[in-house]
């Protein structure tokens, strides 16, 4: 049997995906709730609404022409924000490598598993290092290779060989290892100022296993807190500047003690002989 491609918007609507989604959802509410600045984006994921409980006034919704909503759609059944605080406007941008914004404009970059849907992740992160302004943020998600849902997705790859269509996770994702994306974010100058993992189920697909299987979660964090299925991080862009030295106001000035030459020591010899 041919294997089934199924995206990441298809996926949330399954009940590990659903049950993923409100722990994400938990974590970018909470975190962006304390950022402020001017400009803020969120690059893909239809799904997943990083910015909805920020307040900063200009946020956009970015979105590759693929993953605009269509027609059947589910709707955003979130409750509307207040008036201060508007919806994210969408925008299609065909390549998250090239960003249509200025250097250093934006304080917020919100990243739902963007980069393990981007055909080139690092250079889509070293875009957005370069649109962020000094001391913004960028807030990324991912799928944890080394847990219990990514091992299932690797013998899923193994079956695909023989065409068995058994992917658990959305079969369009390439996993990125925690390790690997936090030597790319020091290697762009990024310091991490916040790190966990969530969701330690088994890779089951019915909702039912996942609620009874619940306990997991608080075992896993207490346990074997790095084998989460997903990872959540927050990191700052941080510049190097210059250091500057304090200038020493009270160090007395040193004299000037210039050589004397050959010739003019001579000619004061012979002046004092003639004394």
């Amino acid at each position: 049997m041919k294997a089934r491609i199924i995206g990441l918007d298809d996926w949330l609507q399954t009940p590990p995906g659903r049950y993923l989604l409100a722990w994400e959802q938990a974590c970018f509410d909470q975190t962006v709730t304390d950022i402020f600045g001017y400009h803020a984006l969120q690059l893909g994921l239809t799904g997943l609404n990083g910015l909805h409980n920020n307040r900063i006034a200009h946020r956009w919704l970015a979105l590759e022409q693929a993953q605009a909503p269509g027609p059947g759609s589910p709707p955003d059944d979130r409750p509307e924000p207040p008036k201060s605080q508007p919806r994210a406007r969408a925008a299609f941008i065909t390549d998250f490598t090239a960003l249509p914004f200025p250097a250093t404009s934006l304080d917020l970059v919100a990243l739902p598993h963007t980069l393990e849907l981007s055909t080139n992740p690092h250079a889509a992160l070293r875009e957005i290092e370069r649109v962020l302004v000094p001391e913004g943020r960028v807030i990324l998600s991912g799928f944890n290779p080394y847990s219990l849902w990514g091992f299932r997705q690797k013998r899923a790859r193994l079956y695909r060989r023989l065409g068995w269509d058994d992917f658990y996770l959305p079969a369009t994702s390439e996993l990125i290892t925690f390790r690997r994306l936090r030597d790319w974010l020091h290697l762009l100058s990024f310091e991490i100022e916040s790190e966990h993992f969530g969701v330690y189920q088994p890779a089951v697909r019915s909702a039912q296993r996942l609620e009874q299987l619940r306990w997991f979660d608080a075992a896993g964090a207490r346990w074997w807190p790095i084998f989460g299925a997903v990872y959540f991080i927050v990191a700052i862009k941080r510049v190097r500047g210059l250091t500057l030295l304090p200038v020493q106001w009270k160090r007395k000035p040193a004299r000037a003690t210039a050589p004397v030459t050959a010739a003019r020591h001579l000619r004061h010899s012979q002046w004092s002989a003639h004394l």
